[in-house]
């Protein structure tokens, strides 16, 4: 049987972040809503997430937790646009492909949200997936994310204009759950 936990970003995770993304097929980062040609480089990402590290949580503008499959890291579930004590956005990504579909990024979740609410003191937690990407779609309106329509935006720095799936969840809705 699988063990499943999550933890903080630590600075020798960043690599397997960027990775993810830099050494990425095309078609699969489309197909998540990123433009491959807006990805910085290795080592600038890089840099950018040692400096998250290092600041404070009321500073940070970006916020990573580690997912782990019996101690190995398989994925990362991030937030930014911090508004601290209030809301953020968030992303989630398996990185191996064994570990997709296999309901763990559910799992993953219910342990990966209480960072977030807790450590950023925030009342919402805001996720916009590309409309085109069923799997994340699914998966928040089973944690109990309020669905409140789609938008069409270009979601974040890495990202083409796009149609998403605005969802929100309340502290209070999550407390609630399960």
């Amino acid at each position: 049987m699988n063990m499943l936990s999550v933890r903080e970003m630590k600075l020798e995770d960043a690599s397997r972040i960027v990775d993810y993304f830099v050494d990425a097929d095309r078609d699969f980062l489309i197909g998540m809503g990123a433009d491959p040609d807006k990805l910085p480089s290795k080592e600038s990402w890089l840099a950018l997430l040692e400096n998250e590290l290092n600041k404070p949580l009321k500073e940070k503008e970006f916020y990573y937790i580690i997912w782990q499959i019996n101690g190995q890291a398989v994925g990362h579930c991030n937030i930014n646009k911090i508004e601290f004590g209030d809301k953020a956005t968030m992303h989630l990504h398996l990185w191996d492909k064994e570990s997709r579909k296999s309901g763990n990024g559910y799992e993953f979740m219910k342990m990966t949200l209480p960072y977030f609410f807790t450590n950023f003191q925030l009342k919402t937690v805001v996720c916009e997936p590309y409309a085109e990407n069923p799997a994340p779609n699914r998966m928040l309106h089973k944690l109990g994310f309020e669905y409140k329509g789609p938008i069409t935006k270009t979601p974040g720095w890495i990202n083409f204009h796009q149609t998403v799936n605005h969802y929100e969840l309340s502290h209070k809705n999550f407390s609630q759950a399960d």
